[in-house]
């Protein structure tokens, strides 16, 4: 492992991750902390930032199309930015700004995953459903409005 020995080289490495995809500040700060011992990686990160590199405005909404085109619900992906160091307030209008029906979204997933209507008496089959839905982020009012939603088109 190659540890940074100048504050250009952090920069490099920060650059260089960047350009494959966006990533929050604290994921630069714990993919480049390990290799930047005499290096003040918090200055480097400010730099980024400054210059336009690095925006955790814009890493979080790329991160929110991309796991809402996955099909994931509200409560995982506010889970997974959170873990990923971005700031709630800037998380919470994200999320007002992508506007996005969090109801359509379960019902399209819901409709995608399940072909078979389900069937009103078991019971089983239905917490196994609301279950896979439940993981993928979705609350139990979407998922109730999906598993309708599915039932009504068919």
């Amino acid at each position: 492992m190659k540890v940074f020995e100048t504050s250009a080289d952090a920069k490099n490495a920060a650059i260089g991750l960047l350009a494959r995809r966006e990533h929050s500040r604290k994921e630069l700060w714990d993919k480049l902390s390990a290799r930047c011992e005499s290096v003040d990686l918090d200055a480097v990160l400010d730099e980024l930032m400054a210059k336009g590199y690095q925006s955790d405005q814009r890493f979080t909404e790329s991160f929110i199309r991309m796991r809402v085109g996955q099909g994931q619900g509200l409560i995982k992906i506010r889970f997974e930015l959170q873990r990923k160091g971005v700031d709630s307030e800037l998380i919470s209008s994200s999320f007002e700004a992508a506007d996005i029906d969090w109801f359509e979204l379960a019902a399209d997933m819901y409709q995608r995953k399940y072909r078979t209507v389900l069937d009103v008496t078991d019971f089983k089959e239905r917490a196994k459903r609301m279950r896979y839905m439940s993981q993928r982020g979705f609350t139990a009012g979407q998922i109730n409005f999906a598993i309708e939603a599915a039932s009504e088109h068919d």
